[in-house]
């Protein structure tokens, strides 16, 4: 089955050349230099990946992200020069599932595209659903619904992800890279802003604070790890 996947940049060089290596990898690559283009593409085609450039002539890519998500469950990708941490935090809140920072190397971009396909193909061969509790937290790990004190908490499909590993390993130390590795299935090459974007993000969904059953906290300056506190 041939893979499909969206390319929304501005600059026409870098658009040309994306396209020309996914295209070598056997993706059917649709391109688009402006939002208006976007739409359209998205109005006739159902792509599984969307690699999708902040900056555009017609508009933000993040706000587009925001958009088009209630109609389309493809990872969407941002390429972008560097961001501040809210913005990045925004980026993923509207939608979005990574970053890749400009400059950035044909290899890397070809791989998160690989880790994406990958793991959609992991969710979709998923036959049937489990519900992982831990206190008042309950996960549907099939529809990635989240039901935190009996309230329903909608997550971004990484942050379900990176909630997932943490809680089924209840108290367990994770490094940022082995966050990164095991959910986005990529190497971090030092690169840990994803990681701790993801995990402000589910604190604050989560409303996670001193007096909460459930503690989601950085240790020792390089650990993240979710603990279980029964109260009362």
């Amino acid at each position: 089955m041939v893979r499909k996947v969206l390319l929304i940049e501005d600059n026409k060089k870098l658009n040309e050349t994306n396209r020309r290596a996914l295209q070598s990898e056997g993706y059917d690559v649709l391109t688009a230099s402006t939002l208006h283009d976007a739409r359209e593409c998205l109005a006739g085609h159902r792509p599984e990946v969307i690699l999708l450039d902040v900056f555009l002539p017609d508009g933000n890519g993040i706000d587009f992200c925001g958009e088009i998500r209630r109609d389309t469950d493809a990872h969407i990708l941002f390429l972008t020069s560097l961001l501040e941490h809210e913005d990045r935090l925004r980026g993923l809140d509207t939608g979005g599932d990574d970053y890749i920072t400009k400059p950035y190397k044909l290899s890397e971009m070809l791989s998160r595209v690989r880790a994406a396909i990958r793991r959609r193909d992991i969710d979709a061969a998923k036959s049937s659903a489990r519900t992982f509790t831990l206190g008042s937290l309950a996960l549907d790990t099939l529809t990635g619904k989240v039901l935190f004190g009996g309230v329903d908490v909608p997550l971004k499909t990484k942050e379900f992800a990176v909630l997932r590993l943490l809680a089924e390993n209840n108290g367990r130390l994770f490094t940022a890279e082995e966050i990164y590795k095991t959910v986005w299935g990529l190497d971090a090459n030092g690169d840990t802003r994803t990681v701790k974007v993801h995990i402000s993000a589910l604190r604050k969904k989560l409303r996670l604070d001193m007096q909460c059953e459930i503690e989601l906290e950085m240790e020792q300056r390089k650990y993240y790890v979710l603990r279980y506190n029964k109260l009362g």
